[in-house]
């Protein structure tokens, strides 16, 4: 690893803050962010506690090559980051200390392909509910259609079977971040169940109320399709009508930019985010915890998975495209790195064969986000980095012109690299123990 340069000036002062799994209401922008998480009822014991953490921001001031113009432009490119780092007990039990910078809930960001992780979860959740013999994530998916705006789903070519299944839907999503494979989970789960779901684990301020790239209004969303589960003998074993969402959506006055094309039309006015998805940092930096240390958070924020399941998950949330058997992904479309943006930003070198990377990306309307968990099964280092940062300088929206590749990618992949070097540096009393995620990537 070429980081040396960074290995000499390793910024020593540890200030610590509590990881926030709470939320803040959106109509609330707190000027006392750090004393409103410290004010959560839920605090676990693991967790270290400060009221003040300025660590980030003076770790990234150590490299104005990377960071200068970042940090000058902080709030103008909305960054906001989340890092922890994991230090082992003695018998091997992960303690968390969360350092945040310039985070507010209330600043919105578009959440884009990260609520697919959640939604991907929620459906191997909503299985095991069910508790239908012959049902499970491998069982054969048709999808059915009820509205005028709904599509039919009967096969699926990416499959070595042709046969649409929750377990290729979620392999699609970790993946590559697949749309339609994300629609068509969000369909079998519901707008309600979805979302009464992640508010009654504590994730109050979630909203996940419309499909992805296509364009529906909020009463088609509403609306998702009838689902049919069939066995290993064709025998129809679950069916679920379609369905109509009453659910109460937070009263949002959500907008952003100067401007917005409508096709070949720009018009003059702010982007409406309103009824837009919303998937808040903290939150999504807590669920990618829960699916990597499901003890690590609070009861009722664990999710209702199997080992099987997490394993499942995790496999997926770091493997390869390359690495993937069914289905295949090639290049020139798909290389290693293609949803690693942390670490790797738009490189298209060979993966560092020690390191895997645990995560879920998204990008839309010039918003990137990452959050992941980074082993180094070599140096036994392991910590969770979750960022995001908004690349539009014009503030016009869908007109394809986002600082993506000047701004966002940069930041993600150097972001990633001056933490791990950080991390290669940092003492750690006990080594890290990280066998129980290494994953055969080979069937």
């Amino acid at each position: 690893m070429a980081m040396t340069a960074f290995a000499k000036t390793i910024f020593p002062g540890l200030l610590i803050l509590f990881s926030g799994f709470g939320f803040v209401p959106r109509e609330n922008k707190p000027t006392d962010f750090h004393r409103l998480l410290m004010q959560q009822q839920k605090v676990p014991a693991f967790t270290k506690i400060n009221s003040a953490d300025t660590f980030m921001s003076s770790l990234l001031a150590k490299y104005p090559q990377f960071f200068s113009s970042i940090l000058e432009r902080k709030e103008e490119l909305n960054v906001q980051i989340i890092y922890t780092q994991i230090d082992r007990a003695k018998k091997g039990k992960p303690m968390f200390t969360d350092h945040y910078w310039n985070l507010d809930p209330g600043n919105y960001y578009y959440p884009a392909s990260t609520v697919k992780l959640p939604v991907a979860i929620l459906a191997l959740q909503k299985l095991n509910e069910l508790k239908i013999r012959g049902l499970d994530m491998n069982s054969t998916m048709i999808t059915g259609s009820g509205e005028e705006s709904q599509t039919e789903v009967c096969n699926d070519p990416s499959s070595a079977d042709g046969r649409p299944t929750i377990a290729n839907y979620i392999k699609k999503i970790l993946l590559v971040s697949d749309n339609d494979a994300f629609n068509r989970l969000y369909e079998f789960l519901g707008q309600e169940y979805i979302n009464h779901t992640l508010h009654s684990m504590g994730y109050v301020d979630v909203e996940i109320i419309h499909r992805l790239s296509i364009s529906l209004t909020e009463e088609e969303n509403r609306h998702t399709n009838p689902v049919t589960f069939l066995d290993t003998a064709g025998k129809i074993v679950y069916e679920s009508p379609g369905k109509k969402s009453a659910l109460l959506y937070a009263r949002r006055n959500t907008k952003m930019g100067k401007g917005y094309m409508r096709g070949s039309e720009l018009v003059k006015e702010p982007f409406d985010f309103s009824m837009k998805n919303r998937l808040a940092l903290p939150d999504l930096h807590n669920i990618v915890r829960s699916i990597m240390f499901p003890d690590a958070v609070p009861k009722e924020q664990q999710f209702n998975l199997t080992k099987a399941d997490y394993d499942f998950l995790r496999r997926y949330m770091s493997m390869v495209p390359g690495e993937s058997v069914s289905p295949v992904y090639t290049l020139p479309d798909y290389w290693d790195n293609y949803a690693k943006m942390i670490f790797y930003g738009t490189e298209k070198t060979t993966p560092e064969n020690n390191i895997r990377i645990f995560n879920k990306i998204g990008t839309a309307y010039g918003f990137l986000i990452d959050a992941c968990y980074i082993a180094d099964y070599k140096n036994n280092i392991e910590f969770m980095l979750s960022a995001v940062i908004y690349c539009n300088s014009d503030g016009i929206f869908n007109d394809d012109r986002y600082d993506y590749a000047a701004t966002g990618y940069p930041f993600l992949k150097n972001l990633g690299r001056v933490l791990y070097d950080y991390e290669l540096q940092r003492e750690h009393k006990y080594a890290a123990d990280l066998s129980s995620f290494r994953y055969d990537y080979t069937q």
